[in-house]
């Protein structure tokens, strides 16, 4: 691991997520990706369709720019219901090891009203660092 994961003791022991973590390298700012088609639709139904799509969405831009999974460092989750993010947090879990593996950046859930898609109901926004 080319970054230092820090989970201090005095925090909650983190599950899914990291509470900080130390990057070294070239900095890669990752644009907000929803579950938005190449055509310009919104993909799925649900939550955690659009959590796939949006997830393979942000892969592409990550690879694009040179990066791997676990050079991402940072992750914020936007989504316009954070009730159903719990609900589905078996599910959500499962898609993200199935591509980032058991790498967990500093993360962050954020509810919002709505996204700037018509229809999407999560958005991923990263920060990785290229070593």
């Amino acid at each position: 691991m080319t970054h230092r994961i820090v989970n201090p003791d005095a925090l909650v022991k983190p599950v899914g997520f990291a509470h900080a973590v130390v990057a070294r390298g070239t900095t890669v700012h990752l644009g907000g990706q929803t579950a938005l088609s190449r055509d310009g639709e919104i993909v799925g139904r649900t939550l955690t369709e659009q959590f796939d799509v949006a997830s393979d969405n942000l892969l592409q831009a990550l690879t694009a720019a040179g990066a791997q999974p676990d050079h991402l460092v940072s992750l914020l989750i936007f989504v316009t219901d954070v009730p159903a993010y719990r609900a589905a947090r078996r599910e959500l879990g499962a898609a993200w090891r199935q591509r980032f593996g058991r790498h967990y950046p500093a993360m962050a859930l954020l509810g919002v009203q709505e996204l700037y898609d018509p229809g999407a109901l999560v958005e991923l926004v990263g920060t990785a660092v290229i070593p």
